[in-house]
């Protein structure tokens, strides 16, 4: 029994040894984070969801850490281009990524040619802030008022029901791929440059329906300029009380999709680092007055640690991987 003692406490012996500068050089690399501003690269342009929520948190996180936190658009190549920017920044915890991490989820499944960072190697994850609903709308033309009559109407009217999106491989368009593929829909997609051009054409009656953020969509619902027929979430949203839920409206089983957002780091950022960051967003999102203001945006706080964030991001990219691959999906 001894001897088993004394082999126990010896690998835990060398195994502290073997981690302890590992440990402190972590434990270093916090000891005057911050020293000099953060840059936070927001990879679209200013004024949708990942905008607003990056210059949320960066100014909050600029009053915690006594140190500005810059927000920097960096656009382009459907976010594709800040996200690499940040993969291939120095691991010190000075520039990170307010990344849309379900569109960088789809992208990485649909543009598995083109992308040049992987998602989840090249970075580490700090936390996850907020979630954005999807909900399924339809122009007032179509002689629907449900989601059951919905359905019977695509199937009565094989390709003839268009489908708008604001990318080829926005959230909002695998949404409705999703959705297409289990029901056995024929429906015929209209990619559009942003969500925008695509509301004003839903709106217009030139497309007839689409799967969209609940922020762009919900000044035409409360219009009557759109109807809604459900929303993408597990449960119903507080914006949308009255609306059901896909799964309660047509019986598919877990059909939850969202548009997810969080904040990450290049691969390599000392953890005591990413830990010190994930804390204060933690205590940031449990303020009301933050809550509020993220809610106005359309975005619902859900925190997730660095690990559950993992596990997320992770989730994320072999849901899509799946529905790319089932529904034959192409970039195009």
């Amino acid at each position: 029994m001894r001897q088993k003692l004394s082999l126990w406490f010896g690998a835990t012996l060398c195994a502290a040894l073997m981690n302890a500068p590992v440990i402190a050089q972590s434990n270093s690399a916090l000891k005057n984070y911050p020293d000099k501003p953060i840059r936070l690269v927001i990879p679209y342009p200013p004024g949708g969801a990942t905008d607003v929520i990056g210059r949320i948190m960066a100014q909050e996180l600029s009053k915690t850490l006594n140190q500005q936190v810059v927000p920097d658009n960096r656009a382009g190549d459907s976010g594709n281009i800040g996200a690499d920017m940040v993969a291939k920044a120095p691991a010190d915890g000075y520039t990170l990524l307010m990344g849309a991490l379900t569109s960088h989820a789809i992208n990485t499944n649909l543009e598995k040619d083109k992308i040049k960072y992987n998602l989840e190697k090249d970075f580490t994850p700090v936390a996850i802030v907020g979630v954005v609903p999807l909900v399924f709308v339809v122009n007032p033309s179509v002689p629907v008022k449900n989601m059951k009559e919905f359905i019977a109407y695509a199937k009565a009217n094989p390709g003839k029901l268009t489908f708008a999106s604001s990318g080829a491989g926005a959230p909002q368009r695998l949404a409705m791929e999703m959705f297409r593929y289990q029901l056995g829909l024929d429906l015929l997609h209209v990619p559009y440059k942003g969500s925008g051009p695509a509301m004003t054409d839903l709106v217009g009656g030139q497309v007839l329906t689409m799967s969209e953020t609940v922020p762009a969509a919900l000044q035409f619902i409360q219009a009557g300029q759109l109807r809604p027929l459900a929303v993408t979430t597990a449960k119903r949203i507080s914006q949308l009380p009255e609306v059901p839920t896909v799964t309660e409206a047509t019986g598919l089983p877990n059909f939850d999709v969202v548009s997810m957002f969080g904040i990450e780091a290049p691969a390599g950022t000392p953890q005591a680092i990413v830990y010190k960051l994930s804390s204060d967003i933690k205590t940031i999102l449990q303020r009301p007055d933050v809550q509020e203001r993220m809610l106005a945006a359309g975005v619902y706080v859900n925190y997730l640690s660095p690990a559950e964030s993992s596990k997320r991001i992770t989730r994320e990219l072999n849901m899509w991987a799946k529905v790319v691959k089932d529904a034959n999906i192409k970039a195009d």
